[in-house]
C-alpha cells in the first residue's frame, strides 16, 4: 500500500510515545484506589478512549461525575509514573523530523489531555514539529467517533481524505477511517491482524525504516 496523502495525522500514546506501560499501571492503581479488580484484558477496554469513557467501562454503574473523578485520579497516577521517564516509539523522532524537512503538514489527534500532550511531546523532543494538536478537551465525542481526526484535518487546512493516520488502537483506526483517512496501524497495543481487521491498510511495528511516502 502506498498512501498518496498531503498530510499526516498521528495518535500520540503508542504511536509517538511509548507510554503503554505507564497507562496500564495507572489504570490498575485507579482501580485499586477504588476497590475494584480490573476485569480480564482491561487494557483493551481503555486503549484509545478518553479517560472518562474508559473509567465507566472499568467501573460499572457510575455516573458521569464519578467517571470524571476516576479519570482525574487515573491521570494523576499517570503523571506520577511518567516522571520515571518517557521514550518515543522507535524511529518516531526521525520520521517526524523527515516529514517536517519535506514540508509535509503534520498534526496530533489524541484522546490524551492537553497537559499530557504538551508535557510528553516536549519530553521526547517532538512538540516543536506540530503546529496542530487536537486533544480530549477540543472534542465533544471521543474515538471511535471521527471528530478528533476531522478537527485535525481542518486545523491543517486539508481534506480528511488527503490525510494518512498512524494509529495503534482499534477505536482509533475506526475513528480515522470514519473521518475518511487512510490508516497505517502501529502494533504497540494490538496485533497486526486486529488492526488490519479494523480497517488499517498496512501495519508497522515502529517507525524504524519507515520512509515517506509510506
Amino acid at each position: 500500500m502506498t498512501p498518496i496523502a498531503d498530510a499526516v495525522v498521528f495518535d500520540m500514546d503508542g504511536v509517538l510515545i511509548d507510554s503503554g506501560v505507564h497507562h496500564r499501571e495507572a489504570w490498575v492503581a485507579m482501580c485499586r484506589d477504588s476497590g475494584v479488580t480490573p476485569p480480564p484484558e482491561f487494557w483493551r477496554l481503555t486503549i484509545g478512549r478518553p479517560a472518562e469513557e474508559a473509567a465507566a467501562l472499568l467501573v460499572s454503574g457510575i455516573d458521569h461525575s464519578e467517571a470524571r473523578r476516576l479519570a482525574a485520579l487515573k491521570r494523576d497516577h499517570y503523571v506520577r509514573l511518567a516522571r520515571r521517564g518517557m521514550l518515543p516509539v522507535a524511529g518516531a523522532p526521525a520520521f517526524v523530523a523527515a516529514l517536517a524537512q519535506r514540508g509535509v503538514p503534520r498534526a496530533v489527534a489524541t484522546s490524551a489531555s492537553r497537559r499530557d500532550v504538551e508535557t510528553l511531546l516536549n519530553d521526547v523532543g517532538l512538540r516543536r514539529h506540530f503546529a496542530v494538536i487536537v486533544s480530549v478537551e477540543d472534542v465533544r465525542h471521543g474515538k471511535p467517533h471521527p471528530e478528533v481526526y476531522l478537527r485535525a484535518a481542518a486545523g491543517l487546512g486539508v481534506d480528511a481524505a488527503a490525510c494518512v493516520a498512524f494509529e495503534d488502537a482499534i477505536v482509533g483506526v475506526h475513528a480515522a477511517r470514519a473521518a475518511g483517512m487512510r490508516v497505517v496501524g502501529v502494533t504497540t497495543a494490538h496485533t497486526a491482524d486486529e488492526l488490519l481487521a479494523a480497517g488499517a491498510e498496512r501495519v508497522v511495528p515502529h517507525f524504524e525504516g519507515v520512509r515517506w511516502p509510506v
